[in-house]
């Protein structure tokens, strides 16, 4: 093979040129340097043709400075003197010495425009290259090839559609419509610029289309959500890049396509040409954690060991995602352990922190958490969510409270999760504090905050306020927030302004979720409008195709049920074509209870206790029937039965806050510190209601006593106590807020009414099924409940 020595040199001039050349090549300043020196020993710089050689050499090599020294000692410059340093500190990013540099430029060519529009380019200062660009116009200079793909970048960048169209004017008025880069670019401004009608003209009209045009063409059907466009641009490609299979397969993991992408990673692997980056591997392993695939994903990492593929940032990150969430969570955590927490990012910590929630291991999430460098607001986010899905509230409060101190600001997302805190605890003095905060930062107008705030005013018996909520959203209601306020009005007894606000929602063309027809189903429940839920029900399923679910048989369950068509109710459950539930039967039982019906009530209560043996509602249920009827030998042989099989009743809870402290009683408590003052306090209702014609209903005392004896009881139940516990400690005219766990029993709810009009005070009660509003002597369910 024959080898070609280096042009001879004519000159010295042509000869220091030639080495100056090599020493850039060779990156070796120190060569270059040393030419220099000789040049000025032989007297040759002042000649223009090395001067610009040598600086060109500087300049290159990363020596502005000693680039721009030559620029001005030379007498005489050129065009190209003053563009070799025009584009040096342009392409250093100085473009402040670059725009100097460019005004002193006598006359400018196009090669000193398009340096500076490439250096603006660069720098992310887009605005400032269109600028230049239409000033480069204006001087009646030409743009070339490479100005007209810069400028197109720019436009694209910032999605100047306008601008970028004026551009492709000059495409065609400068005739450069066959050039394959001034196409392709023309083809990303308008794809970035979202306007994919001109893009696939321009794309349909390119006479010569390389890879990358095609490939721009899968990006924009893949934006459009057209996977199935993507897919046949990208079977009529004749030669694809590595470019052209990510796009395909972060396009289908991102859509949801994740066996599509799984299944194009694998033909990937097919060409012997082409080998997956750490876009291709990311996007695989992403496909198999939305999967849970962990067979597959152990796969792909077996691939990335046994390539010695580097596993750092996003295919790192991948690993760790897709092991998390695919049941690996240990094989997980040894990755992070490994590798050290300086690269994890937030996808990955926060997978990690799931894996670790569904296991019920908080602990070791809040390690990592402690470990991360920079924790930003998802991370904290995803911290509080993982305390609130492990029932933690308290620690989840306690976290919130340190973000708020040293953490990032708390976002929507944060301040939803910490308001459903706050609805499971009811507690309203907490959730005012968080949607102050939210009105503080302007999270206030968030439809998901705005839903998470009606949710917790309904849970904290304040509806008023949940109205008022869901009245500023008028403009950006969801689904959910129609929803949440229609649950809310149902929780709290208005089902006829439910299923009025439900009629609304379906007038303005809302379209509702199952959850939704839980919530209308329910108000009709509470209010016995027995043939409006029949027609809800079976709307549900022909108009919005909705397929009942338990908690829909539920409903319909309990709306017979309370109705007293306990036949209707029973054969519902026979219908059914799946397998009622404890719920079903339990809500069959309890208005079993309520209309005395024994023979379906045992039937109810051991289907029950053939799905849940141990549950003590059942059996405590069955008992106080056969009570209520008088028939207490089948009470007392239902009562052993549970202290044989070890079965124990749950106990009745009422708890209230006052000044941010929770106070809970049990029936005839004796526990509280101001024990003495709360029962003088229920001794004094006791006997001013029953002065004012309340008769105590003893045949809640299901048990086979004297009259004093269950009047005693029924004094000391848990909700009066805590109420008279209010009584004391609240300001007078203000509203008690009650919590119970249990239903309230008839002869509470009629005391309550008593003393309502007694204490001329608004008496909130919500017991396990709903909220009851007691004031002047009534309450909000009507006695229907």
């Amino acid at each position: 093979m024959e080898i070609r020595s280096p042009p001879r040199p004519t000159s010295s001039a042509d000869f220091y040129a030639h080495f100056l050349q090599t020493s850039l090549k060779t990156k070796d300043s120190f060569a270059g340097k040393l030419i220099h020196a000789r040049i000025i020993k032989a007297g040759l710089h002042l000649g223009v043709f090395l001067m610009n050689n040598l600086m060109n050499f500087y300049a290159k090599s990363g020596y502005a400075s000693d680039a721009h020294r030559i620029l001005d000692e030379m007498t005489a410059k050129t065009i190209f003197s003053w563009n070799t340093m025009l584009s040096a500190y342009a392409k250093q990013g100085r473009l402040d010495e670059a725009r100097r540099v460019f005004y002193e430029i006598p006359d400018r060519d196009s090669v000193s425009w398009t340096a500076m529009i490439v250096g603006y380019n660069q720098m992310g200062r887009f605005e400032n290259a269109i600028r230049m660009f239409v000033e480069m116009i204006g001087s009646g200079v030409a743009p070339t090839q490479y100005t007209i793909t810069n400028i197109l970048a720019s436009c694209a960048a910032i999605e100047a559609l306008e601008i970028g169209r004026k551009v492709h004017s000059f495409v065609v008025k400068l005739g450069l419509r066959s050039c394959v880069p001034v196409t392709n670019s023309l083809l990303n401004m308008y794809v970035k610029c979202s306007d994919p009608i001109t893009a696939k003209v321009v794309f349909d009209r390119m006479r010569v289309k390389n890879t990358s045009s095609w490939n721009v063409m899968i990006s924009l059907h893949m934006q459009s959500s057209r996977v199935d466009l993507a897919l046949a641009q990208f079977q009529q490609m004749a030669e694809r890049d590595a470019v052209s299979w990510n796009s395909m397969i972060s396009g289908y993991n991102q859509h949801g396509f994740n066996l599509e992408a799984l299944e194009i990673f694998s033909n990937m692997l097919k060409d012997v040409f082409l080998k997956p980056d750490k876009f291709t591997l990311a996007s695989a392993l992403s496909a198999c954690a939305n999967l849970e695939k962990l067979s597959l994903g152990k796969q792909i990492h077996a691939y990335i060991i046994r390539t010695e593929f580097i596993t750092s940032g996003a295919v790192r990150n991948a690993l760790i995602s897709m092991y998390a969430k695919s049941g690996g969570v240990e094989i997980a955590r040894k990755i992070v352990e490994q590798s050290g927490y300086l690269d994890l990012n937030v996808i990955a910590f926060t997978a990690l922190l799931d894996g670790y929630i569904k296991l019920g291991e908080i602990k070791p999430a809040r390690q990592i958490f402690d470990s991360l460098r920079e924790r930003d607001v998802v991370a904290w986010t995803a911290m509080i969510v993982g305390y609130v899905q492990n029932g933690l509230n308290n620690d989840a409060l306690e976290h919130f409270r340190s973000m708020v101190l040293k953490g990032p600001k708390p976002n929507s997302h944060t301040l939803a999760a910490v308001l459903s805190v706050s609805s499971s605890l009811a507690s309203l003095y907490f959730g005012k504090q968080i949607h102050a905060s939210a009105i503080r930062s302007w999270e206030a107008s968030s439809v998901s905050v705005s839903n998470a705030l009606i949710t917790m005013y309904a849970k904290a018996g304040s509806l008023n306020s949940a109205k008022h909520v869901f009245n500023l959203i008028r403009q950006k209601r969801d689904t959910v927030s129609w929803t949440s306020m229609i649950m809310a009005l149902a929780q709290h007894g208005h089902g006829e302004e439910a299923i009025e606000l439900f009629e609304e929602m379906l007038a303005g063309g809302i379209k509702p979720d199952h959850i939704t027809y839980v919530g209308v189903l329910s108000a009709c429940t509470h209010v016995g409008l027995v043939q409006q839920g029949r027609r809800y029900y079976y709307l549900m399923q022909d108009l919005h195709k909705i397929e009942p679910s338990l908690s829909h048989y539920a409903c319909m369950i309990d709306l017979f049920g309370r109705a007293g068509l306990l036949q209707e109710a029973h054969d519902f459950i026979k219908s059914m074509p799946i397998e009622p539930d404890v719920i079903s039967w339990g809500s069959l039982l309890a208005s079993c209870k309520v209309h005395k019906n024994v023979e379906l009530a045992k039937v109810a209560a051991e289907r029950l206790l053939l799905i849940e043996p141990d549950n003590s509602g059942a059996y405590s249920a069955l008992a106080n029937l056969y009570s209520a009827c008088g028939r207490w030998k089948d009470a007392a042989e239902i009562r052993k039965s549970m202290r044989d099989r070890g079965v124990k009743k749950d106990q009745g809870f009422s708890w209230l806050q006052v000044q941010n402290k929770v106070h809970v009683f049990g029936v005839e408590d004796g526990l509280h510190p101001q024990k003495d003052a709360i029962y003088d306090k229920v001794a004094n209702i006791w006997k001013d209601i029953k002065k004012m014609g309340f008769i105590p209903d003893t045949e809640s005392v299901l048990h086979d006593l004297e009259r004093e004896v269950k009047e005693q009881i029924l004094q000391h139940h848990s909700e009066k106590l805590a109420i008279a516990f209010g009584l004391i400690s609240t300001p007078e005219n203000s509203t008690l807020r009650i919590m119970k766990n249990l239903r309230v029993c008839n002869d509470c709810h009629s005391a309550i009414k008593f003393i309502s009009k007694l204490v001329g005070r608004e008496i909130i009660v919500r017991d396990s099924t709903r909220f009851h509003h007691f004031k002047d002597g009534s309450c909000s369910c009507r006695d229907y409940w």
